[in-house]
């Protein structure tokens, strides 16, 4: 996304809120709760305003995905732990069912 498609001129905040839902509904894939998943690399390599982003998603009801698996013990369990980052930054990011159309 380029800077003039970031924040229109003229466009307002409501234009500008539109391209973002846009944004997250291309890319965002379904998720098991019947909501909507965005991966944080797809964000990243679209280019778009990641803070913005991030701030829409947050202010629509969602966040970080939740891993389901529970750490285990044991000769290989750290290789099943692997599913979190190391930079403890979240991978996904999960949105409710409605989210894109409210």
């Amino acid at each position: 996304m380029s800077d003039d498609e970031r924040k229109p001129p003229g466009g307002g905040e409501a234009e500008h809120e539109q391209q973002i839902r846009a944004l997250v509904a291309r890319l965002g894939r379904p998720h098991p709760s019947g909501g909507t998943v965005i991966e944080r690399a797809a964000l990243l390599a679209e280019g778009a305003d990641f803070d913005a982003t991030m701030a829409w998603i947050l202010a629509h009801g969602g966040g970080p995905e939740v891993s389901a698996a529970a750490p285990r013990a044991g000769l290989h369990g750290s290789a099943l732990g692997a599913a979190a980052p190391a930079s403890g930054k979240p991978r996904r990011f999960v949105l409710p069912a409605g989210a894109l159309t409210r």
